[in-house]
């Protein structure tokens, strides 16, 4: 009664519904997935607005005037003066600024005091640590009452 056919067809029917039914159930649980990480982004988008009003709060110049006045025994607060501020180009130069040492010095000065030590200098040492040492970067100097009026912005990289 039954031929191969139709026991194939069943075969291919039974096998389509399983597949259809794991993709089904994937998508479920996708969703599921989705859902809970919609969730996750709003409570951390309340947080984070949470932390902003609570930092409004914190930050409100009267307060802070307030506990100034409550703990100005203790803490000794002063105002920043306007000499204690520098600008960008006072300050040390930036790392990719230092100058790199030549290796062919280093080694002319390395044979220079091993020759020195041979001879019986007195300060060997001396000799070795002038060799090895480097320029010290100087901020630059403030400039005149011309200067003091402008306001120099912008990133410390030039």
């Amino acid at each position: 009664m039954l031929k191969t056919f139709d026991l194939v067809l069943i075969g291919v029917m039974t096998a389509t519904a399983a597949v259809t039914y794991t993709i089904k159930h994937r998508a479920e649980l996708k969703v599921e997935e989705v859902h809970r990480l919609e969730a996750e982004i709003k409570l951390e988008k309340d947080t984070i607005d949470l932390l902003k009003a609570d930092w409004a709060l914190q930050s409100q110049p009267n307060r802070l005037e307030r506990l100034v006045k409550a703990y100005n025994e203790e803490l000794k607060l002063q105002p920043t003066e306007s000499t204690a501020l520098v600008h960008a180009k006072e300050l040390p130069m930036l790392k990719s600024e230092v100058p790199v040492p030549d290796v062919t010095e280093a080694k002319a000065s390395a044979k220079s005091a091993t020759v020195a030590s041979a001879k019986g200098a007195p300060d060997t040492k001396g000799a070795q640590a002038s060799a090895k040492a480097q320029p010290i970067p100087v901020p630059a100097p403030r400039g005149e009452a011309e200067d003091a009026d402008q306001i120099e912005t912008g990133s410390v990289e030039e």
